[in-house]
């Protein structure tokens, strides 16, 4: 299957009221479970990867293996730099065959997330590469950036508007409660804020810090303009677990490629539930073209 810009993917969802799962991606076995749960949901989605887990991988190596694993899938997907923060990050992707990219200027000033942002989309555009920005600071670590309490910062409306307008985003990644990481408690979400932020913003929103948010927030989120919900905290913590569990009840086995495919299908079950919770299964449109 070809790779697809998120842009296509979101304007789906948005025609048939669903949420696509935005998926971290950490290590070959982890790209290898989306690409077989996604499959398996006949869902689309995007394969993502952070500048932190450039550097663990090797971007040579991750486009490698996504690329490869991508031309295996028969739904469609986006390959999506999360949390790029500068024009490095970006033209790197752009020439390693991303169809996605987001930057993500929130820690800058309004006005220099605009100018950082305006010249991310000059260039990807240029090539048909879609972009993702960031207005207001979700709570919580990702990648390079952590955000702690005093720091968190809902997204303004209006300021939303100015900022879409100004840059041509495709679109934005807001703040309104979500948290990166484990939620301690059930997730308090300011949907008047989001319902504010969808009247005024036309173009996808989306939710960074997805895992553990329940169906009903995820459903809500849906109706008012949300087409895309990272998820990474859950993939590692089913891959992790799925290690510990296999080397709990087989103490002694060294072949790495046991512990490791274990690991990969308690991925594969987890993000089956995701895609079904997203509504997103069965939404493959390219399946009978």
């Amino acid at each position: 299957m070809p790779l697809v810009s998120s842009a296509d993917i979101y304007s789906h969802a948005e025609k048939e009221g669903y949420v696509v799962p935005g998926f971290d991606s950490y290590c070959l076995e982890v790209i290898q479970a989306q690409v077989i749960a996604a499959n398996e949901e006949d869902s689309p989605f995007l394969i993502q990867v952070t500048p932190k887990g450039f550097r663990h991988i090797g971007v040579n190596y991750f486009s490698g293996m996504a690329e490869a694993l991508i031309e295996e899938s028969r739904v469609p997907v986006a390959l999506h730099l999360d949390h790029g923060t500068s024009l490095e990050h970006i033209v790197t992707c752009i020439k390693h065959g991303f169809t996605s990219v987001m930057i993500d200027g929130s820690s800058l000033p309004f006005e220099q997330n605009i100018e950082l942002t305006g010249k991310v989309v000059e260039i990807a555009h240029a090539v048909n590469v879609s972009v993702e920005a960031e207005l207001g600071r979700v709570l919580g670590k990702e990648s390079d950036i952590e955000v702690k309490n005093d720091e968190e910062t809902y997204t303004n409306p209006a300021a939303a508007e100015e900022f879409v307008q100004r840059t041509g985003v495709d679109s934005l990644a807001v703040s309104v409660g979500t948290v990166h990481g484990f939620y301690k408690d059930t997730p308090s979400i300011d949907f008047e804020r989001l319902g504010q932020i969808s009247r005024q913003v036309k173009v996808p929103l989306v939710f960074h810090g997805g895992t553990g948010l329940p169906p009903e927030i995820i459903k809500k989120a849906a109706s008012l303009g949300v087409r895309k919900i990272n998820i990474g905290t859950l993939i590692k913590g089913a891959f992790t677990n799925g290690i510990r569990e296999y080397l709990s009840s087989h103490p002694g086995e060294i072949d790495p490629r046991k512990v490791l495919g274990s690991a990969r299908e308690m991925v594969v079950t987890a993000l089956r539930k995701s895609l079904q919770m997203f509504g997103a299964s069965h939404h493959n449109w390219l399946k009978n073209s």
